[in-house]
């Protein structure tokens, strides 16, 4: 059984947005055709109360995009972005919804980020998004979404340590920065996981 994971396709991780993904915007035609090739479909949503430590606003005298130490882990101090109940946490209007069958929020604690889905930065505590998936005996995981070099990377470390299968979707993928994707792309390669484009999937249903 395959999956498909949609990665934080949230208001302000788009262009306008507090924390745009260049190009973010650009994946969502090929997400939504993507979807139509899967049984199962689930999404992450980044999902922060407003008084999250990761956010520049909650450290006095701090910029954004520094980096501190936050409770013994290396912390990005991000614009505040993502906060409960607000329309830039919302997933955008134009992805297709229907086939989401389960959406894992992540970055609820507010003394700890979240960027993979299925745990908490620190691996403290799980999302359940592992135990979810096996529970529909997933053994192949598909990711797509943003950002590349943030929760899309972490999600797929962690997917192939919880024994899964991993695909990286490039084309339905966009990144903060383009080098440190290919740097992404390597070492989830060197995990076992796989690179791939999103017309190797959408032709192989055509050849049904």
């Amino acid at each position: 059984m395959r999956a498909l994971l949609l990665i934080d396709i949230q208001n302000d991780f788009l262009p306008d947005g507090a924390l745009a993904v260049p190009e973010g915007d650009q994946i969502i035609p090929v997400v939504n055709k993507l979807q139509e090739e899967f049984n199962l479909v689930v999404a992450t949503q980044d999902w922060h109360p407003p008084q999250h430590k990761s956010f520049a606003s909650n450290h006095a005298g701090k910029n954004v995009f520094e980096t501190i130490d936050l409770h013994g882990l290396e912390q990005v101090l991000w614009p505040d972005h993502c906060i409960q109940e607000t329309e830039g946490a919302n997933f955008t209007k134009d992805l297709k919804a229907n086939k989401i069958e389960a959406i894992f929020r992540k970055g609820t604690n507010p003394e700890i980020d979240s960027y993979s889905g299925f745990y908490d930065n620190g691996h403290l505590k799980s999302t359940g998004l592992a135990d979810y998936l096996r529970g529909k005996q997933v053994t192949q995981l598909y990711l797509v979404g943003l950002a590349g070099d943030y929760c899309v990377y972490f999600s797929a470390k962690d997917a192939i340590q919880e024994g899964f299968e991993v695909f990286l979707i490039e084309d339905a993928i966009r990144s903060l920065s383009a080098d440190d994707f290919k740097k992404v792309k390597e070492d989830i390669t060197s995990m076992g996981g796989k690179v791939i484009q999103s017309g190797s999937i959408l032709k192989t249903k055509n050849t049904n």
